[in-house]
C-alpha cells in the first residue's frame, strides 16, 4: 500500500465517522427540539447527512451507482421540507 492509498483511508474513515456523528446529533434535535422548527430543520440537516454517507459510501467502494440515489434523496428532502413548512405556516399543504 503506497502513501497515498492509505492517507485516503484514513480520510474516509473519519468522513465516514463525523458524518455518522453529525446524523446523530440531528437525530437528538429531532428528538428533543424545542420548537417545530428546530425539528424541521434537524430532518433537513439528517436529508444532507444522509447525501453525505451516501455518497461517502459510493467513493470508499469505487462506484458510481450511488450518485443517482443521492440526487433522488436530495430532492425528496427538498420536497419534503418545503411540504413540511407550508404545513407549519399555513396549516395546509395545497392551496
Amino acid at each position: 500500500m503506497t502513501f497515498a492509498e492509505n492517507l485516503m483511508d484514513v480520510a474516509l474513515l473519519t468522513a465516514f465517522i463525523v458524518a455518522v456523528l453529525a446524523q446523530i446529533m440531528s437525530m437528538v434535535r429531532v428528538a428533543i427540539g424545542p420548537t417545530t422548527g428546530d425539528r424541521i430543520l434537524a430532518l433537513d440537516t439528517m436529508v444532507i447527512n444522509a447525501i453525505g454517507l451516501i455518497v461517502l459510501l459510493g467513493i470508499a467502494q469505487g462506484t458510481r451507482i450511488y450518485f443517482e440515489p443521492s440526487l433522488l434523496v436530495a430532492m425528496l428532502g427538498f420536497v419534503s421540507t418545503v411540504a413540511l413548512a407550508r404545513f407549519i405556516l399555513r396549516g395546509d399543504i395545497i392551496e
